[in-house]
């Protein structure tokens, strides 16, 4: 089952201050099974994005002329309860950080033992910087 989650995006992304991002697309149920963060800036790279992580699904709509998109995949995880949360896209000195935060079951938690594949995929305002880092925090 997939959970969706929509945030209001600002309309462009502000040096030293975060964007809101826009969720795209969030679960634990991607066709992309290994870990991995990843940038779109075109429509080419997002259809191709989007063919290898859900090809069954019609492509999920990004302007492109406003936004680009950021996504992390976290990989093969042995139970539920992982999951991946985009906080902040924060453009400073030319480059754009992502920021995100992690989440993993309670060590003393009860899960069934099935393989998941936690993402997220958010679209941000679209930035001329060319390097865009992640930055895992707590």
């Amino acid at each position: 089952m997939i959970s969706w989650l929509i945030l209001v995006a600002q309309t462009s992304t502000v040096p030293g201050q975060g964007a809101s991002p826009r969720t795209v697309d969030k679960g634990d149920r991607s066709q992309i099974i290994t870990a991995r963060q990843v940038v779109a800036r075109t429509p080419a790279e997002w259809d191709e994005l989007w063919r290898v992580h859900k090809p069954a699904r019609p492509l999920a709509a990004v302007d492109f002329s406003k936004e680009m998109v950021v996504a992390i995949f976290l990989g093969t995880k042995p139970t539920p309860g992982y999951g991946v949360t985009i906080v902040s896209a924060v453009e400073e000195g030319g480059a754009v950080r992502v920021r995100y935060r992690e989440t993993s079951p309670p060590p003393d938690a009860i899960a069934a033992q099935v393989i998941t594949y936690p993402y997220q995929i958010v679209a941000i305002p679209k930035s001329a910087a060319t390097d865009v880092t992640f930055e895992k925090i707590k």
